[in-house]
């Protein structure tokens, strides 16, 4: 592996400098303006090409929860948990069997972190227990509401979970969070507490739409992390003063560093603190040529279930010619390669496709689909620390 391998340029948005505005109630620092958009909304994103360590093509670097805010577990001893991750992966959803499973596994263990520390989980959040979905390039595959755990997308901006400071763990813990758990923020930091908030991601399938992570030391959060009052209506069961849930964004500067892993399955996911880390959904090199062939076959599809040669012929019209750059990591473009082959088959003979091949084609070209979109599970809990 050449090391430039493992530098990956990727599209990341952030919140806009213009939605930046003093924070009156926290003299000094910055929050998120009135048009400012969700970190999973689509409208007022701004959008930076950010250069991130590929840790799966990289062995040498080494992120650790307490540092740099974030690290991997191996979940492949967990048998149960391994088999409930396999059944929602082929279903698509979180069966109600498959989420008792899942909580069950994980209520109690004690988790090796790659850096060597070990979290024992001491509770799971009631809320945070959520499937996300995405198509490559950050195409929609989700319906406009979610449903429960099922049904949400990836996020579209980097962000932060949790204001430690802010609703609704004031409320829930009496404002006593700042003080029981590990967190940065730009009033402060908590660098002593033996209790963490975090999220456990859980990649069910993960070739495109990764997980990007900011290293938390490469921030200047006063300038850099903004308040923002996330709207839960759409997607919790609160009320009354916990209605808007208070979380971090972030504003773009090219001294942060990022890093990914550009494939990933349920046997390995992330532990990072919910309170301070920055994250966010992004994508690879290559991903448009994964949507672009993605949107061909889909259409092809629908065309060979009408047996219609000529709409196959017209669907197959943009497919040509596919340029996979050379940057593409390993794992998406065997992905790319798969659906070429696909419409490569198409091209050549129609006529087969839309008749006695089809059957066989049509498994083919939806196995090929699958396996660009990216499937993940999350989970929040509170963790002891060990060294």
């Amino acid at each position: 592996m050449a090391l430039d391998d493992a530098t990956l340029t990727v599209a990341l948005g952030f919140m806009p400098s213009a939605a930046a505005i003093p924070d009156v109630d926290h003299p000094g620092l910055l929050r998120a303006g009135p048009r400012a958009s969700a970190p999973y909304g689509g409208e007022s994103v701004e959008m930076h090409v950010c250069e991130a360590t590929d840790c799966t093509q990289d062995d040498t670097v080494h992120p650790d929860l307490f540092e740099s805010g974030f690290d991997t577990v191996d979940l492949a001893a967990f048998q149960p948990l391994q088999e409930a991750l396999a059944r929602v992966r082929e279903a698509g959803r979180v069966a109600d069997a498959d989420a008792e499973a899942i909580r069950s596994a994980m209520g109690g263990a004690t988790l090796r972190l790659s850096g060597g520390s070990t979290v024992e989980v001491l509770y799971l959040a009631g809320e945070g227990f959520i499937m996300r979905k995405s198509g490559p390039n950050g195409m929609s595959v989700v319906g406009p509401r979610s449903t429960g755990i099922d049904d949400h997308g990836a996020a579209t901006s980097v962000h932060a979970d949790q204001d430690v400071f802010g609703t609704p763990l004031t409320q829930v813990m009496d404002g006593r969070a700042p003080s029981l758990f590990r967190h940065d923020s730009p009033d402060g930091h908590n660098h002593d507490a033996g209790l963490m908030l975090v999220n456990l991601w859980i990649p069910l399938q993960q070739i495109t739409q990764p997980l990007v992570f900011a290293d938390g030391r490469s921030l200047d959060r006063r300038r850099q992390q903004l308040r923002y009052g996330l709207g839960t209506q759409t997607f919790l069961e609160r009320g009354g003063e916990m209605v808007v849930n208070d979380i971090w964004t972030f504003l773009h500067d090219p001294g942060q560093r990022w890093y990914l892993r550009s494939a990933m399955d349920h046997r390995s996911a992330y532990v990072f603190n919910t309170l301070s880390t920055p994250h966010s959904a992004c994508a690879l090199p290559g991903e448009d040529v994964a949507e672009r062939c993605y949107r061909v076959l889909e259409a092809a599809e629908s065309a060979v279930r009408a047996g219609d040669i000529a709409a196959v012929t017209e669907a197959m019209a943009p497919a040509l010619p596919v340029v996979v750059p050379r940057e593409v990591p390993p794992a998406l473009r065997h992905a790319i390669a798969a659906m070429v082959s696909a419409m490569d088959e198409t091209i050549a003979d129609p006529g087969v496709v839309c008749g006695g091949g089809a059957q066989r084609w049509l498994a083919a070209s939806s196995a090929a689909r699958r396996r660009v979109v990216r499937m993940s599970l999350e989970l929040r809990m509170v963790v002891s620390i060990s060294a």
